[in-house]
């Protein structure tokens, strides 16, 4: 597995950490600082939690006055702050309720630091994650243009399996669509998972060498097949890269 292959940057992140463990889109994360981190911030307006609640809920509030009231809650170390976006949550739909997991991971960040005495660490990606482990999305390609075998799927499922029980990792599923699959695994943030993967591929390998040996892994999104094919042409002459 080259270099170039492995997609997700790797930072330096104390021992003591938390990870958000709800996918929660990228994009949408960078728009959620922006605006928390923004000291131009138009603030809403409410005299307690209960008119908080009120604007939070009415159906004619929009949904950028909501994000913003939503940021403002998250800010303080508030218990019941902390649980009125929780209510909020078991209402919310698609991006807000997206929005929603951010601010109550902001919200629990800021009381676990005035009840603990020391700033907290939170670690988020797109594809969220377990406990200390993030979850990853890889792509795995046939060397051959044709679909796998149902001898290769056994095999290709079953050395996963192996490979991430001989690890501190978690094998969660895997996909075959044509000459390629797509799968999700957990790993520990600042543990190395290549040879991981490297091993797997030797291994299966020895059966008929029919799997590319470059691995794509990110833990940014879960990409359609049409993504997929889009940016990762499926041809003999990617092997030649």
């Amino acid at each position: 597995m080259d270099e170039n292959d492995y997609l997700s940057e790797q930072l330096p992140i104390p021992d003591d950490f938390n990870i958000l463990e709800e996918p929660v889109d990228v994009f949408l994360q960078f728009e959620y600082l922006e605006q928390a981190r923004n000291p131009k911030r138009r603030k809403i307006p409410f005299n307690d939690l209960e008119e908080a609640e009120a604007i939070l809920m009415a159906k004619d509030t929009t949904p950028a006055t909501k994000k913003k009231l939503m940021i403002q809650l998250a800010e303080t170390d508030n218990v019941e702050s902390f649980r009125l976006l929780e209510r909020f949550k078991s209402k919310a739909r698609g991006k807000l309720k997206q929005w929603t997991i951010l601010a109550l991971h902001e919200s629990r960040m800021h009381i676990q630091t005035s009840l603990l005495g020391e700033r907290q660490v939170f670690v988020s990606t797109g594809l969220g994650g377990k406990g200390k482990n993030v979850r990853f999305f890889f792509i795995l390609k046939k060397r051959e243009e044709s679909e796998f075998t149902e001898t290769q799927r056994r095999l290709v499922e079953t050395e996963l399996n192996y490979s991430f029980k001989n690890s501190n990792g978690e094998f969660e599923k895997i996909q075959f669509e044509d000459n390629f699959a797509t799968g999700l695994f957990l790993y520990p943030l600042k543990e190395d998972f290549q040879p991981v993967f490297r091993a797997f591929i030797e291994e299966c390998n020895q059966y008929g060498n029919f799997l590319y040996e470059g691995v794509i892994i990110t833990n940014m999104k879960e990409f359609s097949v049409a993504e997929i094919k889009a940016f990762y042409p499926f041809t003999e002459a990617t092997d030649n890269h």
